[in-house]
């Protein structure tokens, strides 16, 4: 295929993490090229939340506040709510917080769209190929070989690198692991949706309503409609099944009566959830899943980044946000190493088995294991707080998950940039 040198890096995998890796590459001067199975992409799925980390290192790449405005809302709380509709928990988050990095709620879909313009835009269109799906790989002396499948065929391309960013179901990670255990599923099915409603609480808030047996999560998309006052409002709603085996057509869109039907009574006045839940212009079905950890992401000139490495619950709202992370610790192991095996392994030792511990935190509940331990307390049921879970036990619980994920304010306000500006590998690559 044409405009590839074996000097390339490939990046298996069009999607936040695999398109943020690129343009780290691009941003320090190394070649690379993009390989993304799906044929025509489109802004598929709803909101996530880019915690101040992540948003960091979005700006030191050039998609600031003004970009990131049009496809999002900066989140100023974060809060927990009994399923008696009292409050549990709230917190200040982004530039409230003291960061000084907004956290970002926003479209998924919108987000990759736009990291997708600015791709083809700096690195040109060859280098995002898409309907181009990468099946397997080896290494050699100089580098790797990768076996790429599209409509015309099966073909090899040869390049120094070669980053496996292709999600969950990832190939590279299955050949490097092939005896890893199937995807392990919790026994939670989430229903996802956007719904146009008025914001409640500050206008900018995530709150998470329930317990481990049925929990809502939702918070704003976007600013409210200035006519309407309504905003675009991304909700998941959780239930924990007894069937202990995992089924069905994934992903796939359902009827929302019956969905706002298992949430009938949760009608608090300021929140009607059966409301919002039919309000939606579709509501998909997903199960709550990741994959066991994995001691190395690492083979030889090949390693893994974002769901391919480390495939989590979404409990944390950090999915993508550890994407976007990983695509800069590896610019930055280049810039140390060069583009070499020993870059790589930079990476891996840097953030394996960091983040292996935040995938089993999430498996855990996340944050939300405050409501887990209220639900065992009290049922969820309360007058005050107080009286079932100190405000020193919720923040200590709290400051402990931020650090373990990265997003810690002091953390994030100290840390030295990954990328200093004009970094470049240069002669080293």
């Amino acid at each position: 295929m044409g405009g590839l040198d074996e000097q390339s890096v490939v990046i298996a995998g069009g999607g936040i993490g695999g398109l943020v890796t690129a343009l780290t590459l691009h941003q320090i001067g190394v070649p690379c090229v993009v390989f993304e199975a799906v044929e025509h992409l489109k802004p598929l799925g709803v909101g996530i939340n880019l915690q101040p980390n992540a948003v960091r290192e979005l700006f030191a790449l050039g998609v600031d506040e003004r970009l990131l405005d049009g496809v999002g809302v900066p989140c100023r709380e974060w809060a927990l709510v009994g399923r008696n509709g009292h409050d549990v928990y709230a917190e200040p988050r982004g530039l409230q917080a003291g960061y000084r990095w907004p956290q970002y709620s926003v479209h998924r879909g919108a987000l990759h769209m736009l990291l997708v313009r600015i791709v083809r835009e700096r690195l040109g269109e060859q280098r995002l190929r898409t309907g181009h799906r990468v099946t397997g790989y080896r290494n050699s002396d100089t580098g790797v070989v990768v076996q790429v499948d599209c409509a015309a065929g099966a073909y090899e391309v040869t390049g120094r690198l070669l980053v496996g960013a292709d999600g969950i179901h990832s190939a590279v990670r299955a050949q490097m692991h092939p005896a890893q255990p199937p995807i392990h599923w919790g026994g939670a099915i989430m229903w996802r949706g956007t719904s146009r409603a008025r914001p409640i609480r500050g206008g900018a808030s995530f709150v998470g309503l329930g317990s481990h047996r049925q929990r809502v999560v939702f918070y704003p998309i976007s600013e409210p409609d200035q006519q309407s006052g309504l905003a675009t409002i991304n909700w998941i709603a959780e239930r924990t099944v007894q069937d202990g085996s995992l089924h069905g057509d994934w992903n796939r869109q359902v009827d929302a009566a019956e969905v706002a039907a298992q949430f009938a009574d949760w009608n608090y006045g300021w929140l009607s959830v059966p409301e919002m839940i039919l309000g939606a212009d579709a509501v998909l079905e997903y199960p709550m899943i990741d994959r066991d950890p994995i001691p190395t992401w690492q083979d030889g000139n090949v390693v893994l980044l974002g769901d391919a490495a480390h495939p989590m619950f979404p409990t944390g709202s950090n999915g993508a946000t550890q994407a976007i992370v990983d695509a800069r610790v590896l610019g930055r192991a280049m810039l140390d190493h060069g583009v070499t095996a020993a870059a790589l392994a930079q990476y891996d030792t840097r953030l394996c088995a960091e983040i292996s511990d935040v995938v089993l935190r999430n498996r855990k509940a996340g944050p939300f294991a405050i409501l887990e331990l209220l639900d065992a307390r009290c049922g969820g049921v309360f007058d005050r707080i107080d009286d079932v879970i100190s405000a020193d036990e919720m923040n200590d619980f709290l400051r402990s998950y931020k650090r373990a994920a990265g997003y810690a304010v002091e953390t994030v306000n100290a840390a030295a940039e990954w990328i200093p500006a004009g970094a470049r590998v240069g002669a080293r690559a």
